[in-house]
C-alpha cells in the first residue's frame, strides 16, 4: 500500500467511524479561546467518533455536553460556568457534562463545587487519556458493566480518578466525577491521527504545546504545563499527509510556536539524523509537495532568530506574515511582566522583518493598564505602534489571573482608566491601519478563497500577508472555496481591502 493510499484510508476511517457510532452515544462540543483551542477541539472530536461517540449540532441532542474551555481571561472563563449554569436542568435527561482545557487544568475538582452536575474535568495535558475516561464514564455511569476483581478501582490508572457521589436534587441517577489533570511536568504531547478537522482546506498542526517562560500575568504555563516539542519527522509526516488529503494551507502552532525544540535523539524522542531548528522545520513544511501556504504563531521575542526571516524569503510557501507581541513599548513595564526581552531587543527583530527581500507583515498583542504602568508607560507604548507600523494589534485590559506573579502587585489602576487607555491605543492604531490598508490600492495580491457573502455579492480572500481581500468576479468565471485567485484591490477600509478578481 502506498503512503497516499495509507493516509486517504485513515481519514475514510474517521469518516466510517462516525457513520457507524452507536446512535445512543452522542456529544456537544463547544469551544473557547485561541486557536490550540480549535485544534484541541478538532483532535477530541476525533478521538471521541474513534470511540463510537457521534457529534451533534445542539446541546438537546446531545448525552454528552462538553466544553472545551479558555482561562486567559476572566471573562472566558465565567462564559463557560454561565453556560453550564444555563444547562444543568437537562441533568434531569440523564445528560452528562465535562470541562476541558485550561480552566479544567485550573480549577480542577472546584469545578465540581461550582457545578455540581459536571461528570468529566480534563486538562490540555491529559487529551491523550480521554479514551480511558471516557470508558471509565460509561462504566461508572452503568452504562456498561465490565467483570473486574475485587479491589480493583475498574481498571483505572494512577493518573485519572473516579467518584461516585450522591444524588443531585432533580436527577434521576448517581453523578460521578472523572478528572484527568496531568501536572506541568508531563512530557507527552497529544498526537492523534484521529484529527476531525473542520476545514477541507486549511489546517493546524501543533508542533509544541506548554509554555516555560512564566509570564508575570499570564496562565498558561499553570494550564497548559512545561514546553514540550514534538518530533520534526512526526510533524512533517502529519504535513504530507495533509497534503495528500488535498490541504493547500497549514499553520504550525504553540503557545511559542518558535521555542520548538526537536526531541529527536533524546530518550523517548527516536533517533534522527536530520534534527531541527524552528526555522528549518519551517522551511521543510514549505517544501511539502502540495503544500502552497505555511503559516506559524504565536512567536515570542526572545525565541525570535533572524533564521526564521531567512527562511520566510527562502521558501515562497511560507507567508509573509509574522504576529509578534510585545505588550507593552515600556522597558519598565517589560521588565515587571517578565517578558525577558528589552525595547531594543525586541525593535532588533522588527528591522530583521523589515530588511526581507519580501514586505512582511506584522501583527502584535498589548496589555495596557499592568499593574504600575504610569502615563510615561503608556505613552512609549503609543510611541511604539508608530515606530512600527503594525498592521493588526489585538488590546486587552490587564486582568489579574489565577497563579499568576502579577497577583502580588497592587492593581491601582483604576478600571476606567485602563479601559481610557485601551480606547486611546486602538484609536492610534485604527489610523495606522487605514494608512497601512491604503498602500495596497491598485496592487494586485493572490488570495485563498474562503467563502462567500452573499448578501454583498463578495467572495472572501485572505492574502499571504493574513489580510482579508473581500472581492467580486464574474458570474462565469466565479472561483471555488479553497482556490487561489489573483485578485485587484480597490477600495481599503481599516480592517480589510475590497478588490476585483483579474481575469
Amino acid at each position: 500500500m502506498s503512503d497516499a493510499h495509507e493516509h486517504l484510508t485513515r481519514a475514510s476511517l474517521i469518516l466510517a467511524l462516525y457513520m457507524s457510532a452507536d446512535a445512543h452515544k452522542t456529544f456537544y462540543l463547544e469551544t473557547f479561546g485561541c486557536q490550540m483551542n480549535v485544534h484541541d477541539s478538532e483532535k477530541v472530536i476525533g478521538t471521541l467518533v474513534h470511540e463510537g461517540y457521534r457529534q451533534v449540532e445542539t446541546v438537546e441532542q446531545a448525552d454528552l455536553i462538553l466544553y472545551n474551555t479558555c482561562s486567559i481571561r476572566d471573562k472566558a472563563e465565567q462564559k463557560v460556568f454561565h453556560r453550564l449554569a444555563d444547562y444543568k436542568k437537562l441533568l434531569a435527561q440523564g445528560k452528562k457534562f465535562g470541562v476541558l482545557g485550561c480552566v479544567a487544568q485550573q480549577e480542577g475538582e472546584k469545578i465540581f463545587e461550582r457545578a455540581p452536575h459536571v461528570s468529566l474535568v480534563c486538562g490540555s495535558a491529559s487529551y491523550r487519556k480521554l479514551p480511558r475516561m471516557l470508558a471509565q464514564l460509561e462504566i461508572a455511569s452503568g452504562e456498561i458493566e465490565i467483570p473486574r476483581p475485587a479491589g480493583e478501582n475498574a481498571g483505572l490508572r494512577d493518573d485519572a480518578s473516579s467518584k461516585h457521589m450522591g444524588s443531585v436534587k432533580g436527577a434521576s441517577r448517581t453523578l460521578v466525577r472523572i478528572t484527568g489533570l496531568d501536572d506541568r511536568e508531563t512530557d507527552e504531547c497529544f498526537e492523534t491521527e484521529f484529527t476531525a478537522r473542520t476545514n477541507p482546506h486549511r489546517g493546524y498542526i501543533t508542533i509544541i504545546e506548554g509554555c516555560d517562560k512564566f509570564c508575570a500575568y499570564c496562565v498558561v504555563p499553570f494550564t497548559r504545563g512545561k514546553e514540550r516539542s514534538r518530533t520534526s519527522e512526526s510533524v512533517l509526516a502529519e504535513a504530507r499527509q495533509m497534503a495528500d488529503l488535498g490541504y493547500t494551507e497549514i499553520q504550525l502552532l504553540g503557545q511559542n510556536v518558535n521555542s520548538y525544540k526537536d526531541p529527536a535523539g533524546k530518550p523517548g524522542g527516536g533517533f534522527s539524523r536530520n534534527k531541527k531548528t524552528f526555522a528549518e522545520l519551517l522551511a521543510a513544511v514549505g517544501e511539502v509537495p502540495g503544500i502552497r501556504r505555511v503559516r506559524f504563531t504565536t512567536s515570542h521575542p526572545r525565541d525570535f532568530g533572524r533564521d526564521i526571516i531567512e527562511a520566510i524569503d527562502a521558501v515562497p510557501a511560507l507567508c509573509d506574515h509574522v504576529h509578534l507581541p510585545v505588550q507593552s513599548g515600556s522597558d519598565r513595564v517589560l521588565n515587571a511582566m517578565q517578558r525577558l526581552y528589552t525595547r531594543e531587543q525586541y525593535m532588533e527583530r522588527i528591522a530583521w522583518m523589515k530588511a526581507a527581500r519580501r514586505e512582511i507583515s506584522i501583527t502584535s498583542d498589548i496589555i495596557v493598564g499592568f499593574p504600575g504602568e504610569t502615563e510615561q508607560d503608556f505613552a512609549e507604548t503609543l510611541a511604539l505602534l508608530d515606530e512600527v507600523g503594525y498592521d493588526s494589534v489585538f488590546t486587552f485590559k490587564y486582568s489579574p489571573r489565577p497563579n499568576t506573579p502579577s497577583l502580588a502587585l497592587e492593581d491601582a489602576i483604576p478600571d476606567e482608566e485602563k479601559a481610557r487607555r485601551l480606547e486611546v491605543l486602538m484609536a492610534r492604531q485604527r489610523e495606522i491601519q487605514i494608512a497601512r490598508y491604503r498602500k495596497y490600492l491598485g496592487t494586485i495580491s493572490e488570495v485563498m478563497v474562503e467563502g462567500r457573502n452573499e448578501s454583498r455579492g463578495q467572495w472572501i480572500g485572505r492574502t499571504s500577508q493574513n489580510k482579508t481581500l473581500n472581492f467580486t468576479a464574474p458570474e462565469p468565471t466565479a472561483p471555488k472555496v479553497g482556490s487561489y485567485v489573483q485578485v485587484r484591490a480597490t477600495a481599503s477600509f481599516p480592517n480589510s481591502l475590497v478588490g476585483e478578481m483579474v481575469v
